[in-house]
């Protein structure tokens, strides 16, 4: 990595910091991981894309140009098979409310409400991209595939942890530890597929 070797990961959510930092060190990367609430004069950035690699590109360009470092961004979302993809780059304002989890859970358990179980398969997905100053970009991707609940169990996790049940468990994503999900995770798959791309980029 260059002489500075400092990485900004386009969040204020301390914990997604956390858990970046704790791939990269597993994977022998030492690199110094701030969120961009190391630096409050950048403005968060519109999610005006119409897919999660865009929406992060967005935000990771957006972080690199304004603090001159190379900068991670990712964007995320549920994405329903018989929805054709929906709520997708929309999951966290799908009720019209950005951030209400409640309300987009409500509505979404009924629009499935007559949906039977073998078509309520669905997938979180995520995108974590990797902007450089100079302006050079890298995306990757990483699924969490499962079946919907028609109620929602568990009490860790947020959005709609409480009804998808992951393939190869019995349990919803909020009944796992946040351990047993983050091992499972999209976020994570796409965390850990970075690591090789950081290891390129930035040497």
């Amino acid at each position: 990595m260059p002489s500075n070797r400092k990485l900004v990961l386009a969040t204020r959510n301390a914990h997604k910091v956390g858990e970046l930092r704790a791939i990269l060190g597993a994977a022998g990367l030492d690199v110094d991981l701030v969120g961009a609430d190391a630096f409050p004069e950048v403005p968060d950035v519109p999610e005006t894309g119409v897919t999660f690699a865009e929406n992060a590109l967005l935000k990771a360009h957006a972080l690199a140009r304004a603090t001159g470092l190379p900068a991670v961004a990712d964007d995320s979302g549920l994405c329903v098979d018989v929805l054709g993809g929906a709520p997708g780059i929309f999951s966290a304002r799908w009720a019209g409310r950005h951030g209400d989890d409640k309300a987009n859970l409500d509505l979404l358990l009924a629009q499935l409400a007559d949906i039977a179980a073998p078509h309520r398969a669905a997938h979180f997905a995520c995108a974590a991209a990797l902007a450089l100053p100079n302006g050079q970009e890298r995306v990757v991707e990483g699924r969490l595939r499962g079946t919907l609940r028609f109620e929602p169990a568990g009490s860790y996790g947020f959005g709609y942890d409480p009804i998808l049940q992951p393939d190869g468990y019995a349990v919803t994503c909020a009944e796992l530890t946040p351990d047993q999900k983050n091992a499972i995770s999209h976020r994570g798959e796409a965390f850990r597929a970075l690591v090789p791309v950081l290891k390129e980029l930035l040497g």
